[in-house]
């Protein structure tokens, strides 16, 4: 089944800031193939052609945060799933998840792509609490399980 369908290979960022909040940016698909899905996700994307999945996440991360790393590190998650796309279809994703530490400072959007502008309505600092606690969605689905691993809490 996978082997026909598109493949999404992405880099995620779990960008953890000083009181080990995670950073995730709410999205809302108002129009669409995915018209009416609210959720939360880490920053992150799919890879341009010929990008590795670490050369993406520091690019990722500028964009979409404005944040500037020289490097990541090894990638502490991965998940494979059938992704819905925003414009139809269903692509068959491999995401790896990069830790990357940082202090809560103002994020920028000037690198936004139009369908971001139009989707990631807010972002939040989450402590893993609030990750157990909420009725939101959240992915990944794991995600307090992942930071409880790689934080050690």
């Amino acid at each position: 089944m996978t082997s026909k369908m598109r493949q999404r290979p992405a880099a995620r960022l779990l960008v953890i800031d000083e009181e080990e909040r995670v950073l995730l940016f709410k999205f809302v698909f108002a129009e669409g193939a995915l018209a009416g899905s609210i959720f939360w996700a880490t920053p992150g994307g799919a890879l341009d052609p010929g990008e590795s999945f670490e050369e993406a996440a520091k690019r990722e991360l500028f964009e979409e945060t404005g944040m500037v790393i020289d490097a990541v590190e090894e990638h502490v998650a991965e998940k494979q799933f059938v992704l819905p796309l925003p414009e139809g279809g269903e692509a068959f994703a491999t995401e790896r998840f990069y830790l990357v530490r940082t202090i809560n400072k103002p994020l920028s959007k000037d690198n936004w792509t139009e369908l971001e502008n139009q989707v990631m309505t807010e972002h939040k600092w989450w402590h893993k609490h609030e990750l157990h606690a909420t009725t939101d969605t959240v992915y990944p689905e794991d995600l307090a399980d992942i930071l409880a691993r790689i934080l050690n809490q």
